[in-house]
């Protein structure tokens, strides 16, 4: 074969694979854009439900759902916490990171400029923000929190958070009320076996957990004793009767969790997870409800 076809087919070859992976790329990002999409709907519509809400039952007028983000700051050896957060400067909504050290003490605001036009997208929000600080200053995304209030009264705090199942990771969002207490939670991706740990899913599993306060789950336990039968029906919403769940609610407010039969890993997995993720909320929510207050920050939510 002569060097010029050597050459000729090596060339298509080339243009071949070019226009492949540029279909394949314009392929991945409509993709990953429309799975991002659903995921956002689907996180949205699981928001509404923890709360009640539903298409035959709508949110009310003034209902808000307002983002808290957590970032590691780090200059040099030094580490602190910065909270993205909604303030209102004199009835516009202006996002602005409030640093405090690691001890809890309130170091300084700074104004992020464009930051609301990219919030919802993690990676643009992240560099719009590490533009912004002062040089040598960096910031890493932790987590959020999202703060539901109706009408200027805050009504629940919902935290997004995965741990470790029996098979592999597990993620949750957990609905808590204006004091901590458990509203309910749900399971957003898992691969916990069907018929055993997928059975974290279940209302007589899941509603176990709602209303157990801070308090209760610090010292919450599973144990492996069978859902005596009336407890089961009302956490399956079997017993209507008022009287009788406020009964049943009170009976079992602090009770430990019966585990799933057959599944006693991944009810553990659950229970820590939650016991962990209320007991770092408490313990950081507590700490920047006080430098909002000592400091009179403005916050929008």
């Amino acid at each position: 074969m002569a060097m010029s076809e050597v050459t000729n087919i090596a060339l298509r070859l080339t243009i071949t694979c070019i226009i492949a992976a540029s279909l394949m790329g314009t392929v991945y990002v409509l993709t990953d854009n429309a799975k991002r999409h659903n995921e956002s709907l689907n996180e949205e519509k699981v928001v509404q439900g923890l709360l009640g809400y539903s298409a035959d039952h709508p949110a009310p007028e003034g209902f808000k759902v307002s983002t808290l983000y957590r970032y590691v700051l780090s200059t040099g050896d030094k580490k602190l916490l910065g909270y993205l957060l909604p303030l209102d400067q004199k009835g516009a909504i202006e996002y602005q990171l409030v640093v405090i050290d690691l001890e809890g003490r309130y170091q300084e605001r700074i104004s992020i400029p464009g930051i609301i036009e990219v919030i919802k997208e993690d990676d643009a929000r992240t560099q719009q923000l590490n533009s912004a600080l002062p040089q040598g200053l960096s910031a890493r995304y932790a987590d959020e929190v999202l703060v539901v209030s109706e009408s200027g009264n805050r009504k629940a705090y919902l935290l997004p958070g995965h741990f470790l199942g029996f098979k592999t990771t597990i993620k949750v969002i957990l609905a808590l009320d204006p004091n901590l207490a458990i509203l309910g939670f749900e399971v957003l991706e898992h691969e916990e076996d069907p018929g055993l740990g997928g059975e974290i899913e279940k209302p007589y599993f899941k509603n176990q957990f709602v209303g157990k306060t801070v308090e209760v789950m610090k010292n919450i336990k599973v144990v492996k004793i069978p859902l005596p039968v009336d407890y089961r029906d009302y956490l399956e919403g079997e017993i209507l009767e008022e009287e009788a769940r406020a009964t049943l609610q009170q009976q079992y407010a602090a009770a430990d969790i019966h585990a799933i039969t057959g599944a006693t890993i991944s009810s553990d997995a659950i229970n820590n997870g939650l016991k962990n993720m209320v007991r770092k909320f408490a313990y950081r929510l507590n700490i920047l409800e006080s430098v909002v207050q000592q400091n009179a920050i403005p916050v929008g939510y």
